[in-house]
């Protein structure tokens, strides 16, 4: 075996541990790190920047500058808060060099959801048949889509505080804002969504079961074969 796989972190290395590897240029344990944070990093990169590609893409600069900058890492905050705030200020860069927003992009610009969210892990917990997994995924796509018209800060607070389930001091550190705005922009997200997805139910229950076209006239025609009586144009003369 040779020296660097004997030094190789293993994947239940903590922290300090990944770190120090890493600056041996240890690539197992940047793996190892890469696929803790994968899922937080990706979250509030496409939180920021609505657009899949270009959140895979933010996540890899984030890692590439994380990579370059572990010797400066100090372990008064947890390592998952030091890369959750590079890939906010790569994500703000991104809309800034795209302009997709004005210049000055910051993040300082809210039927109850816990049903949905519970729903979703019922449908999670059911077997995965075709039916079962259509349900998940449109409930999954309704969440989504209506994450993303949240407005930018209310978003990135709703995605570290519910989905990765960021306290409220850790979201507050990766934020850099104090923790009653954090409070503030989750109360008013989770209200935002609240009444989207209300209005969104209000329609759907609106169309639900519809009864024109060919049910109606299936039902109908069934019904007078069955009965014998005739239109009046089919009646004896």
């Amino acid at each position: 075996m040779t020296k660097a796989v004997a030094m190789a972190a293993p994947d239940g290395a903590s922290e300090v541990e990944l770190v120090q590897a890493i600056v041996r240029r240890d690539a197992h344990a940047f793996e190892v790190l890469m696929r803790r944070h994968n899922r937080l990093l990706y979250r509030t990169a496409r939180g920021i920047l609505r657009d899949d590609h270009e959140a895979e893409d933010c996540v890899q600069e984030t890692y590439l500058q994380a990579y370059r900058s572990m010797r400066s890492f100090r372990a008064q905050s947890r390592l998952s808060t030091w890369l959750v705030r590079i890939v906010i200020n790569q994500a703000l860069e991104r809309l800034r060099r795209h302009k997709r927003e004005d210049g000055n992009v910051a993040l300082d610009n809210v039927v109850d959801l816990e049903k949905h969210v519970d729903a979703m892990s019922a449908l999670t917990s059911e077997p995965e048949r075709p039916d079962f997994a259509a349900s998940r995924l449109e409930v999954r796509r309704l969440l989504e889509s209506r994450i993303d018209r949240l407005p930018d800060a209310f978003r990135t607070v709703f995605i570290l505080r519910a989905l990765e389930e960021l306290s409220v001091e850790e979201t507050a550190i990766c934020l850099d804002i104090p923790e009653a705005t954090v409070r503030t922009r989750y109360f008013r997200a989770r209200g935002l969504l609240r009444e989207s997805i209300a209005r969104d139910i209000d329609l759907a229950v609106e169309e639900a079961f519809s009864f024109d076209g060919a049910r109606c006239d299936r039902i109908v025609a069934a019904v007078l074969e069955r009965s014998g009586c005739r239109p009046l144009d089919d009646a004896p003369s």
